[in-house]
């Protein structure tokens, strides 16, 4: 089907309702700017000036930036191959292994704090704090490669069938809970965190655990867990004669399962700790 129409001319005079994509826009011109700037960014430049070093390379970098080391001098701040420079101010790299660290330990605090500083000894500050810092020392999960299989079990062959299970224990208060129970499923590797309190039983756990993974995913086939006296104590015994509960000595790589959760949740004890 064809369409007939017609182009005819309008005046400007007789077009004032002229579509607003066909006017010409006027010159733009930006009246205000704003920029986000880091509190530590200020801090580092007014660490410069009770700094001698820092107060030398300033004074070089004034005249040539960058120089042959490397270092050159953006918006006040002393760069080291695109790394701030922080200077020998020792608040100020304290406060730069918490916050850019997250009490991870050595490896991972010096790995990220590397990648955005530099100063003289950057490594051994790092070692001397993690190991000095009580957060770090107490919130440990292991980062190392698996240890190998000593007694390795049979694959899990569907969904929540074989479980492990592990305790987070050293937890500051919460409503009323200070302790985690971690149930991980081999085979979706879906966890459930079980919150737990100071004095608990053997009894007290097994009800936690059927009100709530049972009730939710049925009855398991194998339970694995580590030697803790609430899974050997005779009520775990009678649970063993009904589900195959397996207490069994250490199992790197099955064990890992459980406690690779329990990584990230010592990230909350981190924080609530702070």
């Amino acid at each position: 089907m064809g369409l007939q129409f017609r182009i005819c001319y309008k005046k400007g005079s007789e077009n004032v309702a002229a579509d607003a994509l066909s006017r010409v826009a006027t010159q733009l011109q930006c009246s205000a700017l704003s920029v986000v700037q880091p509190a530590w960014v200020q801090e580092i430049i007014n660490s410069y000036f009770t700094d001698d070093a820092a107060q030398a390379k300033l004074q070089a970098l004034a005249v040539y930036s960058p120089d042959n080391d490397g270092f050159e001098l953006v918006d006040g701040l002393i760069k080291l191959h695109g790394r701030v420079w922080v200077g020998e101010n020792s608040a100020v790299q304290t406060k730069l292994h918490s916050s850019a660290g997250g009490h991870s330990g050595i490896q991972a605090t010096y790995h990220r704090v590397k990648r955005l500083f530099a100063w003289t000894g950057l490594k051994s500050d790092v070692e001397n704090f993690v190991k000095q810092c009580a957060i770090c020392q107490r919130s440990k999960h292991e980062l190392t490669k698996p240890a190998g299989l000593l007694q390795p079990l049979p694959v899990s062959r569907g969904a929540w069938r074989d479980l492990t299970l592990d305790f987070i224990e050293g937890l500051p208060t919460s409503e009323g809970a200070n302790v985690i129970l971690v149930v991980v499923d081999r085979f979706t590797k879906f966890a459930h965190f079980l919150p737990l309190k100071h004095p608990f039983t053997a009894q007290s756990v097994a009800k936690t655990f059927v009100d709530t993974v049972i009730k939710l995913h049925g009855v398991p086939l194998t339970l694995v867990s580590d030697r803790d006296k609430i899974f050997t104590s005779p009520f775990g015994g009678s649970y063993s004669n009904c589900w195959a509960l397996v207490c069994s000595s250490p199992q790197p790589t099955i064990r890992r399962r459980t406690v690779k959760p329990n990584g990230s949740t010592n990230v909350l004890r981190c924080t609530s700790d702070v």
